[in-house]
């Protein structure tokens, strides 16, 4: 996930009606002490989370790593007494092992194949996605995260790819995950989804945390609306704990609180699925997508829950 330039928050970008803001009112945090967040933020967590995204390198590790079984289960019996789901983003150098070590701890998985311009990798993410899903260690398919938006691929070769794993698993949901904007753009790539898989991130549009949440919803209901009455999966939605700013939003612990806790009691309250962003700290991520980049985690790099 990287910043997106040229999709900037906007008031005008906020609708108030109804259907955006549905059952749930935002918290007043005016009067909230620090401590008196870090106590709601903790309840918020312990009543339990739909899904997380799976952090799985350690300092010293990156893309390209290879991730042990140990390291997996390690983590994953972190996360099993908060989340129902964990969502993995490759099929290869141990990341296959998250799906099975979940499904193993009885969670359930959203599996991507992430894809690129390595065309060879990209064969080797295909085939194991459906060599997981085979095993029955996929609940939900993605394949692909983010590639129009990169631009490594065409779309028409992400159509073959996503088309290739449907008819290889006909019983499971099949997906591609981007930015919500691009369902509404790619209309050929969301009429090929079974299920909408869409990132929304206030934070990277330099969205004040002020209006973060109806921003949030306004990107779901974009997707929503693309999408023509499939179901619809917020794969990806956070706040970085530090790291400085961007235009008006502000990366601090107590803004990463306040988001995690009206994103959650929003899609709690409405039924929406999503997974937030994400598990752990992780240091490599500095380079992609500078100071905030390593600090997106509930739990810190040693693995220690943040606040």
């Amino acid at each position: 996930m990287s910043f997106r330039a040229g999709h900037y928050f906007s008031l005008e970008s906020i609708d108030n009606s109804p259907e955006y803001q549905n059952n749930y009112v935002a918290i007043d945090y005016t009067d909230f002490s620090t401590k008196d967040l870090v106590r709601l933020w903790k309840n918020t967590l312990q009543n339990g989370i739909h899904g997380i995204c799976f952090s799985i390198y350690e300092d010293g590790q990156k893309p390209g790593s290879i991730i042990t079984v140990e390291q997996v289960e390690r983590r994953i019996n972190i996360l099993k007494p908060y989340s129902k789901w964990v969502r993995s983003f490759s099929c290869i150098e141990g990341n296959e092992h998250i799906p099975k070590i979940a499904h193993q701890h009885g969670m359930k998985t959203l599996v991507g194949a992430w894809l690129g311009h390595d065309l060879e990798l990209n064969e080797r993410e295909i085939e194991g996605l459906i060599a997981l899903a085979n095993e029955g260690c996929v609940d939900i398919a993605a394949v692909g995260n983010e590639v129009m938006y990169r631009k490594d691929l065409t779309e028409e070769q992400l159509l073959a790819y996503i088309q290739r794993v449907k008819e290889a698993l006909p019983d499971i949901p099949v997906g591609y995950v981007d930015a919500y904007y691009e369902f509404s753009h790619r209309p050929k790539i969301t009429e090929a989804c079974d299920v909408i898989l869409t990132n929304c991130y206030p934070y990277w549009e330099g969205c004040p945390i002020e209006y973060s949440l109806p921003h949030m919803q306004s990107m779901f209901e974009s997707a929503k609306n693309a999408g023509h009455g499939k179901r619809v999966i917020i794969t990806e939605t956070g706040w970085p704990s530090e790291g400085g700013s961007l235009k008006g939003a502000v990366a601090s612990s107590d803004n990463a609180m306040r988001y995690f806790i009206d994103t959650q009691n929003w899609c709690n309250q409405n039924g929406i699925e999503s997974f937030y962003f994400a598990s752990f700290d992780e240091s490599w991520k500095v380079g992609p997508e500078g100071d905030v980049g390593p600090y997106w985690g509930i739990w810190d790099k040693h693995e220690k829950l943040k606040y």
